[in-house]
Formats: structure tokens, C-alpha cells, sequence
């Protein structure tokens, strides 16, 4: 899957792992993922957390005809981080035929829980 020219370029996001059933996503804590006190953007954990449950809901869709698009998403941060990389661990709740629910959580290099959020997708056809 390639991320030139997008939002996961701009963070440094790369993937892992790229699976129907299970997503892993990471990207680095720094300067250009930190909100102005130095510590891991919240918004960038969230873009994080949508990534990996769009790009899962897309490995579940035929690309020829059919798009997963965020349609709600909501997040926990439950530790804050300096530095390093965090990961996103993504994996579906719900597959629908129109909408699929996937549960993300975000840990650091020792499996600390960081994030936890829920997105929902919207699956339209074209």
C-alpha cells in the first residue's frame, strides 16, 4: 500500500502489518506528532487509529468498486509519551455489507496501552 503524498507520509506512519483481519500501523513520537507542550499529539493518535481501521476495512472491500470511509471515531488516551514509536493494533468488531466497526488500540514499545478508540466505516459503492 503506498503512503507517498499523504497524511500517514507526513507523520512518518508505516505499516506492519496489512490483513482483512488485522492491521498494525507505526509511527514515530516527535516533533512532528507532538502538541506544543512536547508530548504525542491526541489528533495524532486518532489519525493513527482511523488509518489502520481504513486501511483494514478497504483489505475487506473489492477496490474496483467499493471505498471505507471514517464515518465516527472515538478515542481514550490513557498515557501521554514523549518519544519513540507507538503502534496501532487494529482489528474489526463488526464486517457489514454498508458500514464495519474496528477496535484500535495504540500501545508503546513495551505493550503500554497509550490510545484506545473505536471507528466505524462507512462502505460506499461506485
Amino acid at each position: 500500500m503506498e503512503f507517498a503524498n499523504t497524511l500517514l507520509e507526513a507523520l512518518g506512519i508505516k505499516a506492519i502489518t496489512l490483513t482483512p483481519e488485522k492491521v498494525v500501523l507505526e509511527m514515530p513520537v516527535g516533533p512532528s506528532t507532538h502538541q506544543p507542550l512536547g508530548f504525542l499529539h491526541g489528533g495524532a493518535s486518532v489519525a493513527l487509529a482511523e488509518s489502520a481501521a481504513s486501511i483494514g476495512g478497504s483489505l475487506n472491500l473489492d477496490s474496483d468498486n467499493e471505498a471505507a470511509f471514517g464515518m465516527e471515531i472515538n478515542a481514550n488516551h490513557l498515557r501521554s509519551k514523549k518519544d519513540g514509536v507507538v503502534r496501532a493494533i487494529a482489528q474489526p468488531i463488526h464486517i457489514g455489507r454498508r458500514t464495519m466497526v474496528w477496535e484500535i488500540n495504540i500501545v508503546d514499545e513495551e505493550e503500554e496501552l497509550i490510545c484506545i478508540s473505536r471507528c466505524t466505516l462507512a462502505v460506499k459503492r461506485y
